[in-house]
């Protein structure tokens, strides 16, 4: 599912946006780019968790997930910078393979937000 701009973008983005919705709106909670990147760029991306309670609470209900990613040194269709949206169903996992990865590269980290990408959006 991720095309090559989606994947130049996440492996040279400073922050990755993660957005959930919730009972009153939209929540908005960010990781490091690098986080993303040591874990591996896939289809399916796993981001460390540490506290990120209310984003757990929101995908109980809903578990619809977009990341928002950018960099300025991937060209854009207008000039410099690239950005994308990333769309797909995440889930906060705590035991199991996904988890004990997370965890053996991020001692803090008590599981992953697990998003499966189901559909990517160039910005800019």
């Amino acid at each position: 599912m991720l095309d090559a701009t989606a994947k130049s973008v996440l492996e040279d983005c400073e922050v990755v946006a993660i957005a959930t919705q919730g009972p009153d709106g939209p929540h908005l909670v960010a990781t490091w780019g690098d986080y993303v990147r040591r874990l591996g760029i896939g289809d399916c991306l796993l981001i460390p968790v540490g506290t990120l309670r209310t984003t757990e609470e929101n995908l109980r209900r809903d578990p619809r997930v977009v990341l928002l990613a950018g960099s300025l040194r991937v060209p854009g269709r207008a000039g410099p910078g690239q950005g994308v949206r990333l769309t797909g169903p995440g889930r906060i996992v705590t035991a199991g393979a996904d988890a004990e990865r997370v965890r053996q590269a991020f001692p803090w980290a008590r599981g992953a937000l697990a998003v499966q990408v189901t559909q990517v959006e160039t910005l800019l």
